[in-house]
């Protein structure tokens, strides 16, 4: 299911063309986020959509998540994380998987400068460890705007995700997260020249590599195990206050489903987890839907299961 999703390529005839807006983060960094509003926005709840790692705003799930939240009365921000989706201009810096300050500045903005009363968050993978490592921080203060969260086959422990990543089995993964790194970094520099030491870049064969080169040192972690041990979700999934949506497979390559079990997440009354036998990493398909009406939803006739999941999720916890 992981690679049918990855290789199978989609249509979306009923998603308009975005919006694009800019949020200001930081004096030196911004991101893009492609929106999609309803004709009265502040009427309606907002979906946040967070992609995984070199993923973008264009990734097939993102579009097929914000065709269903439209068609189903919600506006829809799909966001592309710092340097993601050719952004490498916006911002000075990288990005980490627990960088929660994007995610965090979009909410305050959304609610205190819209006025939009009802949003939700949602990712996938790294995108995934967002939204939850997000709810956790809030803690028992989450803002009044945020009603629920929700992940799909999030790197929640991200060093067992890399140590799985390393099995020979998931070469070609790593292989071609690798490649995507890679080609970042030197999109980047051609940027902002001089920024960053490509020297070392021919040598990475690794995501650890990378991350013990390129990310650890420009945050500030000792070294990568650091780093993913602190950007980890589950460091603060036992303080998550809002609804939590969990969706993750045993058969996942690279997300191994231990974590899920442990007490900090299935002792958290507020985070609903959906362990399956078989989805693999971000896959989820399903038989096809009959069309029409579901269950008084009328979602688009696809088999991806868990984008519907999503859907039904925040909008039962996101009315007005």
């Amino acid at each position: 299911m992981t690679l049918y999703g990855w290789g199978k390529p989609r249509s979306f005839p009923t998603l308009p063309p975005p919006v694009e807006r800019y949020f200001e983060i930081e004096p030196d960094a911004r991101v893009l986020a492609h929106c999609h509003w309803q004709s009265e926005p502040a009427r309606h709840s907002t979906l946040l959509l967070l992609h995984g790692l070199n993923g973008s705003s264009q990734a097939h799930y993102m579009r097929g998540i914000a065709a269903k939240a439209l068609a189903q009365g919600m506006n829809v921000l799909r966001l592309n994380q710092r340097n993601c989706g050719g952004t490498e201009h916006l911002s000075a810096g990288l990005f980490h998987s627990g960088l929660t300050a994007d995610a965090r500045h979009i909410i305050e903005e959304l609610s205190g400068v819209d006025g939009l009363p009802a949003i939700a968050v949602a990712g996938y993978s790294l995108g995934g460890n967002l939204a939850l490592k997000l709810a956790g921080e809030y803690g028992d203060a989450p803002p009044a705007a945020l009603r629920a969260v929700a992940a799909v086959s999030p790197i929640l422990e991200i060093s067992l995700c890399v140590h799985a990543l390393e099995r020979r089995s998931n070469w070609i993964y790593q292989w071609n997260f690798v490649r995507d790194l890679k080609a970042r970094m030197r999109r980047k520099d051609r940027h902002w020249p001089g920024s960053f030491d490509l020297s070392k870049l021919p040598s990475i064969r690794t995501v650890r590599q990378f991350d013990d080169v390129y990310t650890a040192p420009h945050f500030g972690f000792a070294d990568a195990e650091d780093y993913y041990h602190k950007a980890s979700a589950m460091r603060v999934i036992d303080r998550v206050r809002v609804p939590a949506l969990v969706i993750t497979a045993a058969d996942d390559p690279f997300v191994p489903s231990q974590p899920f079990r442990d007490p900090r997440v299935t002792g958290n009354p507020r985070v609903t987890l959906r362990l399956s036998e078989h989805g693999g990493h971000c896959g989820f398909i399903s038989t096809r839907p009959p069309r029409g009406f579901q269950n008084g939803h009328n979602f688009l006739d696809d088999e991806y299961w868990a984008e519907t999941q999503i859907v039904r999720f925040v909008e039962s916890h996101s009315e007005l």
